[in-house]
This record gives C-alpha cells, sequence and structure tokens, in this order.
C-alpha cells in the first residue's frame, strides 16, 4: 500500500485537504485525531501525562488542553517531553490501523513529519502550503488565539522552506475550498497511477 504522509504548518489547511481525500474514498489516519483520543479520561497516555503535567489535569481527571498548549509552546523541553510520551503511542497506532485497510493507498495526516524526521513511516510527502498571514487568520478565526500565541505555535514548527524542500508534492492552499479539491483530485488521480501503472501489452 502506497502511503502518502500529508503535512503543513498549522493553518494551512491539512486538515481541508484530508477530507477531501476521504470524500474520494481514500482511508486517512490522522495523527492530532489519534493523539486526541489517547489523551481522554482514562487512557493510559494521560495517566502517564499526569505524572509530568499535573497542573494540566482537572478534578475530574479530564485534560486542560489549552493550558497544557500553552505550557508546551513556552518549553522546549516540556513540548520534547509530551512528545516522548505520546509519539510512540501514536505510531503504534497508527500502524495498527493500516493493517486493517485494504485499500491501494492511504494518506497519513502527520502535522510533525518534517519536524520529527518521519519520513520513514511514508512513501511520499505530500505539503499543504500557505503564507503565513493567512495561517494566522484561519487559525485565528478557528482557535480563537491571539496572533502572539500562533505566532509561538508558528515558531516552533519546521520553515515553510524546510518543509518544501523535502516534499515530493505540494499544494499552495492560499485560495478557494473549490480550489483546494481540484487539486486534491489532481494527486488523487496521480496516486491511484502510481498504484495502478500500465503495463505493456
Amino acid at each position: 500500500m502506497l502511503k502518502i504522509g500529508l503535512t503543513g504548518g498549522i493553518g494551512s489547511g491539512k486538515s481541508t485537504a484530508a477530507n477531501h481525500f476521504e470524500s474520494l474514498g481514500v482511508p486517512v489516519i490522522d495523527a492530532d485525531e489519534i493523539a486526541h483520543q489517547l489523551t481522554q479520561r482514562g487512557q493510559p497516555a494521560l495517566q502517564q501525562i499526569a505524572v509530568h503535567f499535573n497542573s494540566c489535569i482537572d478534578s475530574q481527571g479530564h485534560l486542560l488542553r489549552a493550558e497544557l498548549r500553552e505550557l508546551i509552546f513556552s518549553n522546549p523541553t516540556q513540548k520534547q517531553r509530551l512528545e516522548n510520551i505520546l509519539h510512540p503511542l501514536i505510531r503504534n497506532e497508527i500502524l495498527a490501523q493500516l493493517l486493517q485497510l485494504k485499500s491501494d493507498y492511504a494518506v497519513l495526516c502527520i502535522p510533525l513529519l518534517v519536524e520529527k524526521n518521519l519520513f520513514n513511516w511514508v512513501d511520499r510527502t505530500l505539503v499543504i502550503d500557505c503564507p503565513e498571514a493567512l495561517q494566522i487568520n484561519r487559525v485565528q478565526k478557528r482557535n480563537n488565539l491571539s496572533i502572539p500565541q500562533i505566532k509561538k505555535i508558528i515558531d516552533c514548527q519546521a520553515s515553510p522552506e524546510s518543509r518544501l524542500s523535502e516534499a515530493n508534492d505540494i499544494i499552495t492552499n492560499n485560495g478557494s475550498t473549490q480550489e483546494l479539491a481540484e487539486a486534491v483530485k489532481k494527486l488523487h488521480n496521480f496516486y491511484q497511477s502510481l498504484c495502478n501503472p500500465l503495463t505493456d501489452q
């Protein structure tokens, strides 16, 4: 099975692109969704997180996600500690989900693909790119974060140049949702051709 690693900076449109792939019948495995599931109340990962980030757990045992986000994007050591807990668990779950699939190809939505050098997880890297001003505007509307908070997150991520230098495929997402859908459809056709090359008769 061909594994496409879909990545991009915050607010670039990764999730929207992933939704377009799903609408075309392509299985999508989302690392962020897996992380969210792993950190639900009562999950073993949350118990590990509570040992190091007790101030980010409420009295009912739920993760205070906004507080944790503020903490890790202000402290690289704490960010690394959280990733050390979650990333092995996320990888195991991705592998488990891949084993259940029977499609020609799948999309793995992995925000930190470039930052964590996870290229051995995938066969091709697809980067969703857009200008920083557009990233900030989208995240403000979606998450109601301040511009300094958003810039702090962007500064913790790979630079656009380093991300694009690792890309096999690039979608510049600075237009309409329809334009993004059309770009995804073109790549879908291309990926299908890679999975089912014409053989000489």
